[in-house]
Parts: C-alpha cells; sequence; structure tokens
C-alpha cells in the first residue's frame, strides 16, 4: 500500500466532517511548540501502530513539520493502518497547514 497526498483544504473540510483521523508524527518538542488542535500525536521515533486512534471506516492523515518525514516513511505508515479507509499525508505539513491560515494551537 502507498501513502497518497492531501492538501490543507480538503484536510480541514474531512475533519469537520469526522470523515478523517489526523495523526501528527512529530517529536514532543515539535507538538509542545505548535500543533493541529485535531491531530492525535503519536511521534515517528516511537511509533506504534497500536497506539494508533481508533480510526475504523475512516481516512487516515499523517502530517509533520514539512511533509518529508511522512513522505519518506509513507510506505510504511499506510501499511500499519490496514482499518483505515484510506491513508494519506498532509503536503508541506503543518507549514502548509499555517500557510492557508488554518489554526493552530
Amino acid at each position: 500500500m502507498s501513502i497518497k497526498t492531501i492538501d490543507p483544504q480538503t484536510l480541514k473540510s474531512w475533519i469537520a466532517e469526522d470523515k478523517a483521523v489526523l495523526v501528527d508524527v512529530r517529536e514532543a518538542g515539535e507538538v509542545a511548540r505548535e500543533r493541529i488542535p485535531a491531530a492525535h500525536h503519536m511521534p515517528l521515533s516511537q511509533f506504534d501502530p497500536s497506539g494508533l486512534p481508533k480510526h475504523d471506516g475512516k481516512i487516515i492523515v499523517y502530517h509533520c513539520a514539512s511533509g518529508g518525514r511522512t513522505a519518506q516513511f509513507g510506505a510504511q505508515l499506510a501499511n500499519v493502518s490496514q482499518a483505515a479507509n484510506d491513508v494519506f499525508h498532509l503536503a508541506g505539513g503543518i507549514m502548509s497547514w499555517k500557510m492557508q491560515g488554518f489554526e493552530t494551537a
């Protein structure tokens, strides 16, 4: 299974419609500085598929800072997300989310 790319606008609408679960794979220090409010934190360095939030029948979207980590590890992330309806990563990561003017905490 491969990972697909999604833009911030589509992700925002999917979250609002409860179609997607967002997983932030950045490290704890990055998340402490800034995060997307709807995201569940699961650092890539300690990634454990059993800790994924409930996502049966939903789309799972991974994000990092700029999209590099989620693109690099996309195939592995997609393969551990078998209960998901589909698997994506956020193009440009949280940086692209902010460039669209979307909320961070």
